[in-house]
């Protein structure tokens, strides 16, 4: 079994001129990898252009697409077609969660935060508190900070479930990310006065 924690210097050289990379180890595998890696740095240079040009940073058709799957999920709820508003919400989530690696991680987060957020409200409206929940916490994992609503309504789903002491310790750590937010807080109030009774 490696031992992880330990760490062996290598002696490798690289030559200023050829920026090739060299060792006086025996090692018959280290060998093999610095000739390989030798070898794609020729071929790199050998291009016409050695770096590709780097790709246009955020479609915004897509931006344009996932904004209108959000607001159209947003009317569905106003007029109360809950499952219509969560389908909508689901293929804006699709549609964010398929942007290419290359672009900005934080639009995707924002882009998620609000979708999974907005989703749990619709299937909080529904009475479905165990998904209301998941959507909740993937809001949050998302984007931590600035998402009250995200922390409110995991805890909402949490004490509606009946499990108070999990929704107490879901709104301490919602306080602590978002400060003394007022409707955080009178959750926390109505959490522990059910504790009581309970």
């Amino acid at each position: 079994m490696d031992d992880t924690e330990t760490f062996d210097l290598l002696p490798i050289r690289l030559d200023p001129q050829s920026k090739a990379i060299s060792t006086t180890s025996s090692s018959r595998i280290l060998n093999q990898e610095l000739k390989t890696l030798n070898e794609l740095h020729k071929t790199l240079l050998s291009l016409e252009s050695p770096a590709p040009p780097p790709p246009i940073p955020v479609n915004p058709k897509r931006s344009a697409q996932i904004t209108k799957l959000r607001e159209t999920g947003n009317d569905s709820f106003r007029k109360g077609k809950h499952a219509e508003a969560i389908q909508y919400y689901s293929l804006g989530l699709k549609m964010a969660l398929s942007r290419p690696l290359w672009e900005p991680s934080g639009l995707v987060r924002d882009e998620v935060a609000g979708l999974y957020a907005n989703r749990a409200q619709a299937h909080m409206a529904m009475q479905s508190w165990a998904e209301g929940s998941v959507d909740a916490e993937s809001s949050v994992e998302a984007k931590k900070a600035g998402n009250a609503k995200a922390w409110w309504r995991k805890a909402k789903c949490l004490m509606e479930m009946g499990r108070l002491e999990e929704a107490e310790e879901w709104i301490g750590r919602g306080l602590e990310m978002e400060g003394n937010e007022s409707d955080l807080v009178a959750l926390l109030k109505d959490v522990q006065e059910k504790s009581k009774k309970a």
